[in-house]
């Protein structure tokens, strides 16, 4: 069982969520690799804006800088949007350097 896994839909959108303007190639276990765009991400999970090939329960491995490759599942999505779980919760000191090669504006991180 994942670190996240008793956490609900409610509380990992509680999580704090920081835009980005992100794209990325994620391997996806069913349809290979799918360019997606990442639009904001948390230290749990990120939402893309352009999944229209995508369905809840869907997996993909996607590669972070900082962090590398990660796991992470769809749970919900909307229109052309799709929110993932990550499998594991990424370390607090990762992912201050992730937002901060991800986002390098100061004026739009959010505080942490």
């Amino acid at each position: 069982m994942s670190a996240g896994a008793n956490l609900s839909v409610t509380d990992l959108r509680r999580a704090a969520r920081h835009p980005v303007d992100f794209p990325v190639i994620v391997e996806h276990f069913a349809h290979g690799d799918l360019n997606l765009h990442v639009s904001n991400i948390s230290a749990h999970g990120f939402m893309v804006d352009d999944a229209e090939k995508l369905g809840r329960g869907d997996r993909v491995m996607i590669r972070l800088p900082v962090v590398g490759r990660i796991e992470a599942y769809v749970i919900w999505t909307r229109d052309n949007r799709a929110g993932f779980q990550f499998e594991r919760i990424i370390r607090l000191d990762d992912f201050v350097t992730l937002i901060d090669t991800l986002q390098p504006n100061p004026r739009l991180r959010r505080n942490r």
